[in-house]
């Protein structure tokens, strides 16, 4: 197969990287507790933990849950924003021999009960102030043991106390909730501190993380990410932004870490590369609080910013954002939605400094290709594969195109997962017989390797980098009693990319958009509910009465 990016492959960027230096992410993970022990490895609301207390904590909390009788590839989930028990409970989970199963905590009620049923997730770690959510769900589940954690659990006796209080209290953030047999993080971490962690041979085969995402249909399906796949694309990231790296003076790289874990791109490039890199991840638990976000970044230099492009937007408008030091920022990198031009050029003229786009989905754990780091100018593509990693773009029979034809964008790598959980069927749809995944994206390669997105062969939604499918939408707002018909498509949004748009045949005359909306909000997280509604008497179908999404869509009515 001709691989026309290797002629442009950027200077000190290898085509191949030995990706079987470590059996897993578990002996990737001891090597750098051990190896940067003194090091600070994560930074949240002004506390900062060492690599060596990661090392303890993550010890103590492993040993805990293999007390309660786990076996080896048990289920866990985790439902926080970015705190610092996350990251402790990411190396617990791996270190016993169990499997992440990531949790957006703003699902919900009906999101997370489909999650832990389909995952059969039987233990989870929450935050508090997302505890309510499980309570309505928990009997439904196969979860039998429950671990609540609070805001201020790791951040030190007075500074822990004084946070909860007003987490709890000011601003009322914790709803009241019933988990009678649930425990306190706390009590796990000092009845796992009389325990020792029993070692678990983890191998590269394992799956370390199902990584739930909606694939290229609407089923929300758990990717099923091996420790061979996300240490794979750690170290191609790794590999590819060397160019940044080699020559300047950093004892340390700090990395953002605003994206949240629970999103592949953030646990991938900021949490597992930045273990791997004995970096400082600086966790930001609500980045949608622009000043406060600013302000966390005053706070030290800061080397490798990623973040999709709403977020990079937000930024570069505020202002107080000129105000910071971009002196010692190295890779400001793109990914999870189309960067735009006006904002690269924005961020670029700001910080001096590239807004690299990249390219990857939760089932590649999840980068497949990126720009070149040092590149100064707005590309318009995706940019190249990046190493061991090749992109085919095909025909609807599976037959290779010529560069310059559109056609599916298709990926090949070991950081391509080994299938959805429990859905052979959907797997089948998706991995083509030699070993490429098929991304549902439509693509076209130029002779310099570098690949241009130019439409979506599936009908997703992408908002702010989270994947939205209108068949999810459309089956929640469908049970409403008042709707006859409904379709859910994308509309252009200056702010986050794309935004939900219903179209709607009324059952009830008397249903009001106010409605449909509160229906909504209960039923759908924040980032697939609708932004607009527009009722209809009737919508467009085929002769078999499928309706047409494409045709509403093109009309882009807002």
């Amino acid at each position: 197969m001709e691989k026309p990016w290797l002629k442009n492959y950027p200077p000190g960027v290898p085509a191949e990287v030995d990706t079987k230096q470590y059996q897993s992410l578990v002996h990737l993970m001891e090597e750098s507790f051990s190896k940067y022990a003194e090091r600070p490895a994560f930074k949240c609301m002004g506390k900062v933990i060492t690599y060596r207390e990661t090392d303890a904590l993550s010890r103590r909390l492993g040993a805990w849950l293999q007390a309660q009788g786990l076996q080896k590839g048990a289920k866990v989930a985790l439902m926080m924003p970015n705190v610092l028990q996350y990251p402790v409970c990411i190396a617990a989970v791996l270190r016993a021999g169990y499997v992440v199963v990531n949790v957006n905590p703003l699902y919900t009620p009906r999101e997370l009960e489909y999650q832990l049923k389909d995952s059969g997730a039987e233990a989870i770690v929450v935050l508090e102030n997302f505890a309510s959510t499980l309570e309505q769900v928990v009997a439904r589940t196969p979860v039998r043991h429950v671990l609540v954690a609070t805001m201020g659990d790791l951040l030190g006796g007075l500074k822990g106390t004084l946070v909860n209080f007003v987490v709890r209290k000011v601003k009322k953030m914790v709803p009241a909730y019933n988990l009678p047999r649930a425990v306190s993080f706390k009590q796990a971490l000092a009845e796992g501190g009389s325990r020792t962690l029993q070692p678990v041979n983890v191998s590269s085969d394992d799956i370390a993380f199902l990584q739930y995402t909606g694939g290229t249909t609407g089923v929300s399906k758990g990717a099923m990410l091996l420790h061979r796949n996300v240490v794979a694309n750690l170290l191609q990231v790794e590999a590819w932004f060397q160019p940044a790296i080699k020559g300047r003076n950093t004892q340390q790289a700090n990395i953002v870490c605003a994206l949240p874990l629970y999103h592949i791109f953030a646990l991938t490039v900021c949490g597992l590369m930045g273990m791997r890199m004995g970096s400082m991840n600086i966790l930001i638990p609500n980045p949608r609080d622009i000043p406060g976000f600013i302000k966390t970044l005053s706070e030290q230099p800061f080397h490798i910013l990623p973040a999709v492009n709403t977020l990079y937007n937000a930024l570069v408008n505020h202002p107080d954002f000129a105000k910071l030091d971009f002196s010692h920022l190295i890779v400001a990198n793109g990914g999870g939605m189309a960067v735009q031009k006006a904002v690269a050029d924005k961020w670029y003229s700001s910080t001096r400094c590239p807004l690299v786009e990249g390219y990857g989905l939760s089932e590649t754990s999840p980068v497949a290709t990126s720009n070149p780091v040092l590149a100064t100018e707005y590309s318009g593509t995706i940019g190249l594969p990046i190493p061991n990693t090749e992109i085919a773009i095909r025909d609807d029979d599976g037959k290779d195109l010529p560069l310059g034809e559109p056609g599916e964008i298709c990926i090949r790598g070991p950081q391509v997962m080994a299938g959805y959980w429990n859905r052979p069927d959907e797997t089948a749809k998706v991995m083509t017989s030699d070993g490429f995944f098929k991304t549902g994206d439509i693509g076209i390669m130029d002779e310099r390797g570098h690949t241009r997105i130019v439409d979506r062969k599936k009908d997703m939604i992408l908002v702010s980098g989270f994947n939205v499918y209108p068949n999810e939408v459309e089956g929640v707002v469908a049970m409403h009693p008042g709707v006859l018909e409904v379709a859910a498509v994308g509309v252009p949004d200056e702010h986050s990319g794309e935004v939900v748009k219903l179209f709607v045949v009324k059952k009830d005359p008397n249903l009001t958009e106010a409605q449909l909306m509160d229906f909504c909000r209960e039923q759908l997280t924040g980032y697939k509910r609708p932004k607009f509604i527009e009722f209809r008497t009737e919508l467009p179908k085929t002769n078999v009465g499928k309706i047409l999404r494409r045709e509403l869509r093109d009309k882009k009515v807002a």
